[in-house]
């Protein structure tokens, strides 16, 4: 019987899926739907990460924004770079501050 995803998946899914005496099927994604692809992908390990919150979690988040900036033709090195600029200007996550509202 067969099951669907219909999801992006890491590149060695296919043989591991064969190595169970299971047949994938599936086809490569390339420009817009690749990176519709891979913007469904960062949504739904952030997802995972959100329940489960284990670093294995994590480390799968992770692996997608470094993808992301293959796709888009951007270095690890100014990705970095952008979210140190954007840290200096707008601070960080560390201090555990809630936005509640702002009154006029």
């Amino acid at each position: 019987m067969a099951r669907g995803y219909d999801k992006l998946v890491r590149d060695a899914i296919p043989a591991i899926i064969e190595d169970d005496g299971e047949t994938p099927v599936t086809h490569v994604a390339d420009g817009e739907e690749y990176g519709n692809r891979l913007a469904e992908k960062l949504l739904e390990e952030a997802t995972e990460y959100r329940e489960d919150g284990s670093v294995t979690e994590l480390a799968d988040v992770l692996e997608v924004p470094h993808a992301l900036c293959r796709y888009h033709g951007v270095s690890e090195d100014e990705l970095a770079e952008k979210r140190e600029q954007k840290a200096e200007k707008r601070g960080r996550f560390e201090d555990g501050i809630v936005l509640e509202r702002v009154e006029q």
